[in-house]
């Protein structure tokens, strides 16, 4: 196949940010997903940069101009310098980023026009468009608002629905209006360039197919649009219109969607020019190069459709492969001011570390389009028990052990049989890390981590030390070594963090090919402690009087619901939940107990972890009901043989009656921690005398400690069918 030739260049793009407002949390969701790939691919040695560019022309811009009194010139140069800051905040490592509004941009916009000119692809033809008035002008799609013709969304631009993601001409619109006067505008007839994508719905549809890196749900997608009939593309817009006039025209201009991804070329020319080489020779149109584009499933139809048919009728490559990522929710909800939950890029570096924010999204992000959460009290728990409490304790422990009893010298690696196993585990982080699996690639790192704290707690060094020192160093080189791989591994998407481990490893620069078991003899830098336990407060953001009453209306409504229970609450006075520790586990395989009627022998996934659990729910559930399942589990309670058979742990069902009904939480995932505000899991481990202390309720399917819900950081528990009842 064409996409997958080999490549002695790689070209990775990400969106182009619009250049009237800030960079927001929502944004860096694809920023940071681009700059994991680019330094991954760094690491493995290939030749790679990453181009981007502001994109800076159509109506908004000259909206938001106009509104602070400047030319569109100033409001775009003053754009720009705050998205590189944020950006370069967040450690996002562009080799270009430029401006849809340059000399190049210009060029290649012209010389794209001319090529699909000259191929009998570009006509003209007479449009109705809108026409203010009041203002004495034609209106621009962004000019004009009114309800989508495709799924009724108020409140929608002329071209583009932001809710379902179709594209409209201004004139579908139902009930328009115009953002400059507020009146309604007529028709008026007007000259346009339009381009012919009907005629290429073959030759998309072909490319789309015949390209296997492609998300299968996204070709899907994009092949009902073509299936539906692909309609051709107004490209001009009249004057007075920000942006690049069309040759020959006095006033009329390219449609900002046409010049936008040209700004791909562009900047990749840019920085060309700077280094001696062409975008077109090296890029472009080279064979030896392949092109990657990280994309919103709200720009789909652009890329996917107006894009290569641009690319594939003037001469330029296609992209080999288009990575399309989904929204980001905040709490569960789409962001909102009103609720607190709207965070620039500054906002949030008030308030906590960037690379936090880059490894939650990392350890949620998966090859596909799935929206994300970022939920503030998760996020803070995982910050603190994965990145903290399990890797950079882990990495301070082996790194001060050693340096305190061995003058920070390693020595030689005896246990094989593990670095082997380790190994292999290193090799599934590199696949998840190659296609696009990021999620996975977090807990395949985390579950390493986990391995080295358990062998490290294991082979007890501060014991064995006492009795063979020659030992304790052979085990202590086998743990600077995986502190040094997971610092590989790290790398991409916890640059400073890993830059300050391989400090203090005294190793510069490592790369893939540095993953390996084979640092003997090596003397140590200085260890330090980099991370600790954090809190993050996001509760600080300002309300105007509205806001807060909506706020306060969603609160009333929430206690008038709880009101009822507050008896309930009051009976079953509950014991400290800080005893507890519960988590997310999925059962992987259930069997009958063989010398019990009323018991199930359940294997299950934690995550970092696999269990077994004997339960008593054999006369409600059949081994087959249960396989796959997202149960809640008793982590940390003393482990106990049951007729035989080893039980780590216990799952929590509330019953009425006769009837048993499983606690489960069914989107989170293996090894999520449930939690309630204001209280840490416990790591030590409880008999289950402790856990009869804790009164957790069932209350109309919900699941209640003190009359506060429990939930992992996507979601609340529940116990469905449930009216009320003791959890146990």
């Amino acid at each position: 196949m064409e996409a997958d030739r080999p490549a002695k260049r790689i070209l990775v793009t990400s969106a182009l940010p619009y250049a009237n407002g800030p960079i927001h949390i929502g944004h860096l969701v694809e920023y940071i997903q681009t700059d994991i790939h680019v330094r991954f691919l760094r690491l493995l040695g290939k030749d790679v940069i990453y181009c981007c560019a502001d994109d800076t022309h159509g109506t908004p811009i000259s909206i938001k101009a106009e509104q602070l009194g400047i030319r569109p010139e100033e409001l775009i140069a003053q754009t720009q310098k705050e998205h590189l800051e944020d950006f370069s905040s967040f450690h996002i490592s562009f080799d270009s980023y430029y401006s849809t509004n340059s000399a190049e941009n210009q060029e290649y916009a012209n010389k794209i026009f001319g090529e699909l000119k000259q191929k009998g692809l570009i006509y003209q033809k007479e449009v109705e468009n809108f026409y203010d008035e009041k203002e004495h002008r034609f209106l621009p799609d962004r000019y004009v608002k009114g309800e989508c013709p495709k799924c009724g969304a108020k409140d929608q631009y002329g071209d583009v629905c932001e809710a379902c993601g179709s594209t409209h001409k201004p004139t579908d619109l139902i009930n328009p209006y115009s953002v400059l006067s507020k009146t309604k505008p007529i028709r008026k007839k007007s000259m346009h360039y339009f381009f012919r994508l009907s005629a290429l719905s073959e030759k998309l549809d072909h490319w789309l197919r015949g390209n296997s890196k492609l998300q299968p749900e996204i070709v899907n997608y994009v092949g009902n649009w073509i299936k539906e009939g692909l309609q051709d593309w107004d490209i001009s817009r009249d004057g007075p219109y920000f942006g690049f006039r069309i040759p020959g025209e006095d006033d009329k201009y390219f449609y900002v969607w046409l010049d936008a991804p040209i700004g791909y070329i562009s900047s990749t020319q840019h920085w060309c020019r700077q280094h001696g080489l062409d975008a077109e020779e090296h890029y472009w149109k080279s064979r030896d190069s392949r092109i990657i584009h990280f994309i919103g499933k709200d720009i789909m139809y652009f890329h996917f459709l107006f894009w290569p048919a641009m690319l594939m009728e003037s001469g330029f490559n296609l992209p080999d492969n288009l990575v399309v990522h989904g929204f980001l929710t905040v709490n569960g909800e789409k962001m909102s001011k009103s609720r607190g939950t709207f965070l620039t890029a500054k906002d949030f570096l008030r308030r906590a570390d960037p690379e936090f924010l880059r490894y939650y999204y990392a350890g949620n992000l998966s090859h596909s389009i799935n929206d994300i959460d970022l939920n503030f009290q998760d996020l803070q728990e995982r910050i603190n028990t994965e990145l903290v409490a399990n890797v950079a304790n882990f990495f301070y422990r082996v790194l001060s052990f050693t340096h305190q009893n061995f003058q920070g010298t390693t020595g030689k690696v005896k246990d094989t049989k593990t670095a082997t196993a380790w190994s292999a585990l290193f090799g599934q982080v590199k696949e998840a890390f190659q296609s696009f699996e990021y999620r996975e690639a977090v807990k395949r790192i985390m579950h390493l981590s986990t391995l080295g704290n358990r062998y490290f707690q294991e082979k007890e060094p501060w014991k064995l030390i006492k009795e063979d020192r020659e030992e304790t160093l052979s085990v202590l080189t086998l743990c600077v070594n995986l502190v040094k791989d997971l610092t590989i591994s790290l790398k991409p998407i916890l640059p400073v963090f890993t830059a300050a481990i391989e400090k203090q490893l005294n190793l510069k620069e490592l790369t893939w090919k540095d993953l390996d078991f084979r640092l003997e003899g090596h003397r140590l830098g200085t260890p330090k402690i980099i991370l600790r336990p954090t809190e993050i407060i996001f509760d600080d953001i300002k309300e105007d009087k509205k806001d807060k009453q909506d706020k306060k209306d969603r609160q009333d409504k929430k206690h008038s619901q709880d009101k009822k229970h507050k008896q309930d609450k009051t009976d079953d006075a509950s014991g400290d939940f800080g005893l507890l520790n519960l988590k997310v586990a999925e059962v992987l395989e259930a069997k009958e107990h063989p010398d019990a009627d009323r018991l199930l022998v359940l294997q299950i996934d934690l995550g970092e972890e696999q269990r077994q659990l004997v339960a008593g729910i054999r006369k409600h559930y059949r081994p087959e009901e249960l396989v796959g399942r997202h149960i809640v589990i008793v982590a940390n309670l003393k482990e106990a043989t049951l007729r035989g058979k080893k039980s780590q742990g216990m799952l929590l069902a509330g019953q009425e009656g006769e009837k048993l009904v499983l606690v489960e939480a069914p989107k989170s995932r293996p090894g999520d921690q449930v939690t309630v505000p204001g209280i840490t899991p416990n790591q030590e481990e409880i008999t289950i005398d402790d856990f009869s202390t804790v009164k957790i309720l069932a209350l109309d399917g919900r699941v209640l400690w003190d009359g506060k819900e429990l939930r992992t950081g996507t979601e609340p528990l529940r116990c469905q069918g449930i009216a009320r009842s003791r959890i146990g």
